[in-house]
């Protein structure tokens, strides 16, 4: 027993999670998760952002420290970082099953929008929408307003501002995932350099709900599939398993997430007749309209593969291949990550880690989302008021996308 609190004490392989707000359930994750896989537009820098304000500063399942902490771990991560930071959050909130959750309420809506897409049912031409337009400029507001937020606790000195503006320099001149992952090595050893601290950190504890047994096995399954599929696509031909070979090879070797998984797809379904060139221009155009990750995409060509009987099987099939990669490597680096970054040395590099976030997110808001979205006066306009609605009258994040969904609709219709 612990005396302090009365309940059993915890064991070496405790699976207690230590946060804020305490324990959660799988359905309080999911819906969680399901409203922001219905509202999050903008792409994987501005998930970040809707995040943050839904799971550290409404819900306060976990601190700033440690959101920031598990950004810069995904970061390092092949895959969605957006995608796999919501599953780490519902690791921690609810176990393995609250991941699971967190991950269906996120991405289904995206999905099965793009599967509609595919068979047919989507037949309007929204690529010049306004409302669509819209959406793009409600995600300056979005990024903007976890820029600032995210500098206020990760940037409070010189030193740590400093590497904040030279990293969105760097990533601004040298726009690659391997540029981005360089600058945030870069700026951890400079972190474990020059910003040791003598002061404990003033983050929470965060132990997640698995074992570390259970993230061995997790690494094992994900390097055992990696080297595994392709040998058996080789030994036993199967449509079915060719095409879960490809996705789940893409989901886990891309860094970057987002716009850079597109040209890796498309050199696994065009060249080999799977989808047409005109196919994968048209689904990429539709999964612009959507919300969510844009891994979903994934879903749209393996119903195009597979069209009736069998299409609906194998958007599910892609779906569930190009996400799985991320999902194992979340579990398998979760349970070794509250020890590792509570170690001094670590705390020192992660302050320039997080520092260099704060610089990417800030590159980011420029470009691609500042220069896909701000065209012009009226742009800037209902950019600054969707920022407006979001810092100062604390408007809900989905009652600001639908009001600037309809602002782009109206200015639209004008010009």
């Amino acid at each position: 027993m612990d005396p302090a609190s009365g309940k059993p004490a915890l064991s070496e392989e405790s699976d207690t999670t230590v946060s804020p707000a305490g324990r959660g359930s799988v359905f309080e994750v999911l819906v969680a998760s399901l409203r922001l896989g219905l509202t999050s537009f903008g792409g994987p820098i501005a998930h970040l952002g809707y995040f943050r304000d839904e799971y550290v500063v409404r819900r306060n399942w976990i601190d700033e420290q440690s959101y920031a902490d598990l950004v810069a771990l995904c970061q390092f991560l092949p895959g969605p970082a957006s995608s796999q930071v919501g599953i780490g959050l519902g690791i921690i909130r609810a176990g393995l099953l609250g991941g699971i959750a967190a991950w269906l309420g996120f991405t289904l809506p995206s999905a099965i929008a793009l599967m509609l897409f595919a068979f047919g049912v989507q037949s309007v031409n929204v690529a010049d929408a306004g409302w669509l337009h819209g959406l793009k400029v409600v995600a300056v507001a979005v990024v903007a307003q976890a820029v600032w937020g995210m500098a206020r606790s990760l940037c409070p000195d010189r030193e740590r501002a400093t590497i904040a503006i030279l990293a969105a320099i760097v990533v601004l001149a040298f726009p690659t995932a391997a540029g981005q992952v360089l600058t945030i090595a870069v700026a951890g050893l400079i972190g474990w350099r020059l910003l040791p601290t003598t002061v404990a950190p003033t983050s929470h504890s965060v132990r997640v709900p698995l074992s570390r047994r259970a993230g061995i096995v997790a690494w094992v399954l994900f390097f055992g599939l990696l080297i595994g599929l392709p040998l058996l696509r080789l030994a036993g031909p199967s449509q079915g398993l060719a095409l879960f070979d490809s996705f789940y090879r893409v989901g886990s070797l891309v860094f970057g997430g987002g716009h850079v998984v597109l040209p890796l797809l498309a050199a696994e379904v065009v060249p080999t007749g799977w989808v047409t060139n005109e196919e994968f221009i048209a689904g990429y155009g539709a999964a612009q309209a959507v919300p969510g990750p844009l891994f979903t995409f994934a879903a749209y060509l393996g119903t195009v593969m597979q069209q009736p009987p069998n299409g609906l099987a194998g958007g599910a099939l892609a779906l569930v291949a190009i996400f799985s990669p991320s999902f194992l490597l979340v579990v398998g680096a979760l349970p070794f990550w509250d020890t590792v970054r509570a170690h001094p040395s670590f705390q020192a590099a992660l302050r320039g880690i997080n520092a260099a976030v704060v610089g990417l997110l800030a590159a980011a808001l420029y470009n691609p989302v500042w220069t896909s979205a701000i065209m012009g006066t009226a742009d800037f306009a209902l950019g600054i008021a969707a920022f407006g609605l979001l810092m100062f009258w604390k408007l809900p994040p989905w009652l600001v996308v639908i009001l600037t969904a309809l602002g782009g609709a109206a200015i639209a219709t004008r010009s």
